[in-house]
């Protein structure tokens, strides 16, 4: 599996526990829950989680970034049930 190398493309996905991560061009999607348990694998999920967050932030200190995201672009499609 390749590193997930955030806001990198469209489609990496990585899964921490019950968390699943989507890596977007403008956005990291966090969705689930976990549960860090008091073992070895709930450290083994911390430091991933970790991880990921200290490379997310990493990402964004290296940009000039806009106060906020504008909102996605919509476009309203035709039923192609009807």
């Amino acid at each position: 599996m390749s590193k997930f190398v955030p806001y990198k493309n469209e489609s990496d996905v990585l899964h921490i526990g019950g968390l699943s991560i989507e890596n977007r061009l403008d956005r990291i999607t966090i969705a689930g829950d976990i549960d860090l348990t008091a073992d070895q694998a709930g450290l083994k999920d911390a430091r991933a989680l970790q991880q990921l967050l200290s490379d997310v932030v990493a990402r964004l200190e290296a940009q000039t970034l806009p106060a906020t995201l504008p909102p996605a672009a919509t476009a309203i499609v035709a039923n192609p049930f009807e």
